[in-house]
């Protein structure tokens, strides 16, 4: 299994996977993959109050997740992080869609 991010060519199941994908889509921005420019996370929320990036934040997971990722739905975003340095980190847990 590779670690944080390394990606993983041969996943050794189905639901390592999966959360490779879900950790690509929350960690790519959108517009920077150059033949598929709508894939990731708008970050156009980044200079924005914090409380108002972390729900426009979570707003854009779990818009990306539901797009690229139809085999999970997201449950739940939290956020880690150094409110007073203005650091959002998301937590993402998803639960597999049969």
């Amino acid at each position: 299994m590779a670690g944080a991010g390394e990606i993983d060519f041969a996943p050794s199941s189905k639901i390592a996977e999966i959360l490779q994908n879900v950790r690509t889509i929350i960690s790519t921005p959108k517009y920077s993959v150059p033949l598929n420019r709508e894939f990731g996370v708008t970050i156009s929320w980044l200079d924005d109050p914090l409380p108002v990036a972390q729900a426009r934040l979570m707003n854009e997971i779990i818009t990306a997740v539901l797009e690229w990722e139809p085999r999970v739905s997201v449950t739940q975003v939290i956020f880690d992080g150094d409110p007073q340095e203005g650091v959002l980190r998301p937590k993402v847990r998803v639960r597999l869609v049969e």
